[in-house]
């Protein structure tokens, strides 16, 4: 894991380098990918050139994750804010039309991605993305909610290599043993939500890396059930990681 700490520092300083500019902000949910996104942005730039901003809603997001997620910034010396997400989402209930349940899910990643471009734009930061491989191989995230960002840190990890570079670097027990959740909706789970374990869901993907076929993947001895969902998903996501289609005039 040394080796690959090494390079996410130096590509995280690289990346800051071209672009000109010095400071970083970034979401912090309590869970153990922000966490560890944070922890790297600071050992790579230091943490009074970063900011972090907690964006909880009240009566879905934990206590306890709002508590890990500002002990963390106070451990690493980084400032930080804490917005409630509530107030913003009350105005979109009185739109001309009735939002469905999906939209008034998504919409919630939507505003937490306005208000770090908000702060971007006004302190000259680059908004930092706290996406693994894993959820961005299956496209799960929401568009131009937590999938808009400037840089993904942790986008070449996978979900369990994200648990080893967590301890790694000696993030708390708190990060590593809760269950993973965007907390969206109560209950929400992140394994729950797409019906397997980040565990099935990285045997697959690793081996579609190699540029095995679905069924080659499934002669290994997976479960086929898991193939076939993880080969729908990166189908219908697939729009999520390409920039809007342009219709060509010449």
């Amino acid at each position: 894991m040394h080796n690959i700490y090494t390079k996410l520092i130096a590509g995280i300083q690289k990346y800051f380098r071209l672009s000109g500019i010095e400071k970083a902000v970034i979401g912090v949910s309590g869970g153990v990918d922000s966490a560890l996104c944070l922890k790297l942005v600071v050992d790579a730039l230091g943490a009074e050139k970063v900011t972090g901003l907690i964006m909880p809603e009240k009566g879905v997001s934990s206590d306890e994750n709002m508590r890990h997620a500002k002990a963390l910034c106070e451990f690493l010396k980084v400032d930080y804010h804490v917005i409630f997400i509530n107030k913003f989402l009350t105005d979109f209930i009185s739109l001309p039309w009735q939002p469905n349940e999906l939209a008034q899910i998504n919409i919630k990643a939507r505003i937490r991605m306005v208000m770090l471009y908000n702060f971007a734009n006004t302190n000259n930061t680059l908004v930092i993305g706290t996406s693994n491989k894993t959820e961005l191989a299956l496209g799960y995230g929401t568009k131009y909610g937590d999938l808009g960002a400037d840089l993904e840190i942790i986008g070449d990890l996978f979900k369990e290599e994200v648990y080893q570079m967590a301890e790694h670097v000696g993030l708390p027990d708190e990060f590593l043993t809760k269950t993973p959740s965007a907390e969206l909706y109560p209950g929400q789970t992140d394994e729950g939500e797409i019906g397997l374990t980040y565990k099935e869901m990285d045997a697959v993907l690793k081996h579609l890396e190699k540029g095995l076929s679905k069924e080659e993947v499934i002669s290994k001895g997976i479960n086929p059930n898991a193939v076939l969902k993880i080969f729908r998903l990166m189908e219908l996501n697939r729009h999520k990681l390409v920039p809007p289609y342009i219709i060509p005039l010449k």
